[in-house]
Parts: C-alpha cells; structure tokens; sequence
C-alpha cells in the first residue's frame, strides 16, 4: 500500500513538474518575475524600508500562486489529457491525488523558493522560532491554496475557465491584501475589507516576526485560530465535497 502510494506520488511529480522543468525552462522565469516585480515595486516606492516585510510577502505570494496555480494544472490533465479519468477508475483516492499534486507544486518552485529563502536570510532579522512560525505559517497557506485549488479545478469544464480563475483569485488573495506591506497603511474603513481575504491573516503572522507589525498575544492567537478554521473547512470541501468520481 505504502509503496504504491510513494509512486502515485512520485508520477504527480514527473508528470506536473519534472516534465515541465525539463521541457519548458521559459516558465520558472515566469514564476520567479511573478513575486520578484511586486517586491522590487514596493522596495523602490518605499525607499527600502518595506524590504523585509516584502520578501516575506514574496514567499507568501510564491506559496499561494503554487496553489492556486495547481487548478491550472489540474484542468489541463483532466480536461485536455484526461489523466484524471484514468485515475478516478483507479484505486487512487483524491487525498492521494490531492496530495501528489501538491508536492510536484513544490518541487516546481523550488528555484524560486530558494531564491526567495536566500533573500530573507540576508535581509530579514528573526530568531529561529520566528523562523520557524513563518515555516508553519508558510505550510498552511499553501496547504489553504491546494485546497482552493483543487475545488476549483474539479468544477472547471476548460483550461480557458482556470485561467479565469487564475485572475479572479491572484489579486484577490496576493496583490489587494496586504501581503506586502503592513495592514497598519490601510486607512480605516477599507481596512477591514483586507480581513475577508484568508493571506492577511498569514501576512500578519509573518510579519510579527519581523518586527513590522505589533501584534498583541489574543490578535496573534486569532490570526492563527482564523487561518487554521478556513483552511481545515476549504480542505474537507476540497476532500469531500468536490466532483471527484462523478467527472
């Protein structure tokens, strides 16, 4: 059983990333560019000052888009190469599946994960468990992304309708909220309309890390209380409430 799910696995992974790498090198650039244009923009507008918090928000950025980017890849296999056929009347389960994609999107950012990581080891100041709450708060906004990824994907009839998708949901959740700069430059009361958005929770916990945003114990405490319920409530609709078997 195990064994069988390491190569379900390991074929998500050949089939949604290594082939691309290999075969497409063009769009790791595209990836990396992707947050690299919004940090250098707020970097530059902010004479430096914002640096820090905007290479957090970088990596925030890379981890949603690798999440949200999965409904792309998922349309494509599913309603292009009909893969997702083969593995509905498959033993595989869609947590499986789920789970398969997910790593391949990691192993597909690597490059620009790395990138990103060098660059907050230079220029952000944290002790090591803030390091460490940025690593958590890291694995549930993705784990959040894949979710939302996966329900959508499930529900497209065309990899034209994802990339509608696609654009819907990256401002939304990476360029209106404030992932790149602290909530606090938000006047009031549009202030409150960045909290519909499940990344601003994110970006605040990240950044009381880097000494960019004051966070009192309850705030920090709700942040994760909030980020945790929407991603364990959007991950069982992704597991239990998509059209998996009836595609």
């Amino acid at each position: 059983m195990k064994r069988r799910i390491r190569s379900q696995i390991m074929a998500s992974i050949l089939v949604n990333s290594i082939y691309a790498m290999i075969n497409y090198p063009v769009i790791l650039i595209n990836t990396l560019l992707a947050p690299l244009a919004i940090l250098a923009v707020v970097t530059f507008a902010s004479k430096g000052t914002l640096l820090p918090v905007a290479a957090v928000g970088a990596l925030i950025m890379n981890m949603v888009s690798s999440g949200t980017s999965l409904q792309q890849d998922l349309s494509h296999l599913k309603n292009d190469m009909r893969l997702q056929d083969m593995i509905v009347s498959s033993p595989t389960t869609s947590l499986v599946y789920i789970v398969g994609m997910a790593v391949s999107e990691i192993v597909y950012s690597i490059p620009t994960l790395a990138f990103l990581i060098v660059l907050n080891v230079i220029f952000v100041k944290i002790t090591v468990i803030g390091g460490l709450i940025i690593f958590l708060d890291m694995a549930t906004i993705f784990t959040f992304s894949i979710s939302l990824g996966f329900f959508l994907s499930t529900f497209t009839s065309d990899i034209i309708q994802s990339w509608g998708f696609s654009g819907i949901l990256s401002p939304l959740l990476t360029t209106i909220p404030p992932v790149y700069y602290p909530i606090t430059y938000i006047p009031y009361p549009y202030r409150y309309l960045a909290y519909l958005s499940p990344t601003t929770y994110a970006s605040e916990i990240a950044q009381s890390q880097t000494g960019f945003y004051s966070s009192s114990t309850s705030s920090f405490v709700l942040a994760w209380i909030i980020l945790i319920s929407i991603t364990a409530v959007l991950t069982y609709l992704a597991l239990k409430r998509s059209r998996w078997r009836e595609i």
